[in-house]
């Protein structure tokens, strides 16, 4: 029986917050068997809010740190996921071929930027939360048909 973790990149322009959910609840499942890294075009430090909302549901990110793609460069991944629509343009290419797909969502400091309750903007974090973990539960199936094409 192969026991290999899957290895799975999430890459964002800042590395800041959307990335690093996925990768917080990627790790914070055990029975998807992935083995998850983040990583950005740029590194722009880890989103405080970001963090907040994750601990909400248990999942500790205040330890992974923002850092670049050249970071990981040398890692062999089994699929790179865009999680916005900036690194999918820009997303670099890999000394060793992988699959990439895009699943965009919403950058919540971006949309948050002019609001002034907090309860507002914990709202917006906590919607593209639940949406990247939903889609953190897919990636078994997505992993599985990229390794059969």
């Amino acid at each position: 029986m192969n026991t290999r973790k899957s290895t799975v990149l999430f890459l964002c322009t800042g590395n800041s917050c959307r990335s690093q959910m996925a990768e917080g609840w990627a790790r914070h499942i055990p029975s998807l068997y992935l083995e998850p890294s983040s990583a950005g075009i740029l590194a722009a430090g880890l989103d405080p809010l970001a963090i907040q909302v994750m601990a909400e549901v248990g999942v500790d990110i205040s330890t992974q740190y923002s850092k670049v793609v050249s970071e990981v460069w040398d890692r062999d991944f089994d699929l790179v996921v865009t999680v916005c629509d900036h690194a999918a343009e820009t997303c670099p290419v890999f000394p060793a071929p992988v699959p990439t797909i895009h699943q965009g969502f919403d950058d919540p400091p971006s949309l948050t930027a002019e609001m002034t309750h907090m309860d507002n903007k914990l709202a917006v974090y906590r919607r593209v939360r639940d949406e990247i973990r939903d889609f953190i539960y897919t990636l078994p199936e997505i992993l599985l048909r990229k390794k059969g094409e």
